[in-house]
């Protein structure tokens, strides 16, 4: 089975491919261009000096969400189109389950986080054996003091936080958690592929991006109605 994954729910964009578990190409950027300049020809070189046909991918994979709504946008339909192209099935795993990858070679608490802004992140627990990962929760957008008090209730165990927005939430609370290691803060395609068999496979037009909170002009504009219902009152 050979695989085509992509990532870019946050800041950085990559994609892998992988077969029988094994990563054959991986490309990874973290330039601040945005994803929709640099996201098909991320795919395209990888492909071409890999001297992979896009015809002999069976299956692609996306990171569906949590995280950046335009960035989960623009991975969902360059996805989409290609497997479309290719009467290929879709595939979406958790960025948060993705990013908790990143940190299996540990004993512990793996805490992935990602910068939600309005003192919130997306968020999920897993408890790791250094091999396997347990979910112990599922992916929340939490306050970050509330996630604080979770943490504190596994005084016993080791507690590795990861992702994105593990800079702020180790910053926010210094000296508390130990300050993630470089590699451990970005969500990597390859991981995504590595996890997609615990998730379902459905056709590409019935692939969709998981929010977890509405985009904030939504929220807003949900706010302000509400303000004029009250005014009326």
């Amino acid at each position: 089975m050979r695989i085509l994954a992509v990532d870019c729910a946050d800041k950085s964009v990559s994609c892998a491919v992988v077969q029988d578990g094994v990563i054959l190409a991986e490309n990874f950027l973290s330039s601040g261009f945005t994803h929709s300049k640099t996201l098909m020809p991320l795919i395209l070189s990888m492909l071409e000096v890999a001297e992979i046909p896009i015809d002999s991918i069976d299956k692609f994979v996306i990171t569906s969400g949590p995280g950046s709504f335009t960035g989960l946008r623009i991975g969902i339909a360059a996805v989409k189109g290609l497997a479309f192209k290719n009467n290929k099935k879709c595939v979406g795993v958790s960025t948060l389950h993705t990013i908790a990858m990143s940190g299996i070679e540990n004993k512990g608490i793996i805490c992935p986080v990602m910068d939600a802004r309005c003192n919130q992140v997306y968020n999920a627990l897993f408890r790791c054996d250094g091999e396997m990962l347990v979910r112990l929760c599922s992916d929340r957008a939490i306050m970050c003091d509330e996630l604080k008090s979770e943490l504190d209730k596994f005084e016993n165990e080791d507690i590795f936080i990861v992702g994105p927005g593990a800079d702020m939430f180790c910053a926010k609370f210094e000296g508390q958690f130990k300050k993630p290691k470089a590699r451990n803060v970005c969500q990597r395609a390859g991981d995504a592929a590595l996890i997609e068999s615990e998730y379902e496979q459905v056709d590409s037009d019935k692939l969709l991006p998981v929010y977890l909170r509405l985009p904030q002009a939504e929220r807003e504009l949900k706010e302000r109605k509400k303000q004029t219902c009250q005014k009326k009152l």
